[in-house]
């Protein structure tokens, strides 16, 4: 041997480096069919795209260029800049008690039903007979929380002759119409959503289960009681779960509109005290036809839920603990 090294002849090559007719022939017919494979994933994927364009991201765009117009459904647009978004801040008390509304409504009953979900969620991964049937009973109301029978049924419930009124007149209370008092209507919403616990209680009790039991049997060898093992054991491993179910039910909260449209009546009564942001921006939009007021308002609302949402992503780090931490 002369000290060069043979390199093996790739398949379907000839001896001079060139190759073969047959062995080109299948590289073509290779490429073809990655060509039909790939053109039938885009005609698959075409729907999806479709909707993207037409459904999502055109009519986004549209209402961010009709934020800085004067529009209506009838007559056509003018150009008027960042009017529309100067006049919700120095024109517009409504809107300034809608937004007040809605921030109440959601930093009182967010807490409050995570809260609650999770106790609930404890409760059940004890290990209850009928967990399935239980679990799927208090599922129920976060399926028909934002239906407009609930809403209705709300009103009776909290009504002049409701049930809640029928409740404390056993124990010689005089009631009063709890929605129709402007100083609780807002807080039988809040009640409402937090009734609607079955979405993160669901949630709460899969990430129960998945913290392992000899976590708890170590530390009570070690001495540590109930109360203890939740706030070392529990909590700290249940931080991702209630991470996320924090970021829906936030996202959700800021879009509430049904439930406060039924109970009101659609106009935010009494006193405007269930006016919603949503609703406020439905009825500028299609009550007043002032559509490019309304785009500005909604664009308002993603800004305030796209920076809450990045302001928790950036407290995470902070507090929410995952397994490599």
């Amino acid at each position: 041997m002369n000290g060069t090294q043979v390199r093996p002849r790739p398949e379907g090559a000839l001896p001079d480096g060139r190759r073969s007719a047959s062995a080109s022939e299948a590289d073509r017919a290779r490429g073809r069919r990655r060509r039909r494979e790939a053109l039938a994933a885009y005609l698959f994927l075409a729907p999806w795209f479709g909707g993207l364009l037409f459904i999502t991201a055109g009519p986004l765009l549209t209402s961010l260029y009709l934020s800085f117009t004067d529009y209506s459904l009838i007559g056509g647009s003018q150009w008027i800049g960042l009017d529309n978004y100067t006049r919700m801040f120095t024109e517009d008390p409504r809107f300034l008690k809608a937004l007040q509304n809605t921030t109440i409504y959601v930093f009182v009953s967010v807490p409050l039903q995570l809260a609650f979900a999770l106790l609930l969620a404890l409760v059940l991964d004890r290990g209850v007979r009928g967990l399935a049937i239980y679990r799927s009973v208090y599922y129920l109301p976060s399926l028909l929380g934002s239906s407009v029978a609930i809403a209705i049924l709300w009103r009776k419930v909290f009504g002049d002759d409701g049930l809640v009124n029928h409740f404390l007149g056993l124990f010689g209370v005089d009631g009063r119409s709890w929605i129709g008092d402007p100083s609780t209507a807002l807080g039988t919403l809040i009640v409402l959503n937090v009734w609607t616990f079955g979405s993160p209680m669901v949630i709460f009790l899969a990430g129960l289960r998945q913290i392992p039991v000899s976590y708890y049997e170590a530390a009570g060898i070690d001495g540590a009681g109930k109360v203890r093992q939740f706030f070392h054991i529990t909590v700290p491993l249940l931080t991702p779960v209630i991470f996320f179910n924090l970021i829906l039910q936030l996202i959700g909260a800021f879009q509430s509109f049904t439930q406060a449209f039924v109970v009101s009546g659609g106009n935010g009564s009494p006193s405007d005290s269930t006016l919603f942001y949503t609703m406020y921006v439905y009825t500028k939009g299609f009550n007043s036809f002032e559509m490019g007021y309304a785009s500005a308002m909604a664009w308002f609302l993603v800004i305030i839920i796209a920076c809450l949402t990045a302001l928790n992503f950036l407290m995470s780090k902070y507090w929410v603990f995952y397994g490599d931490n």
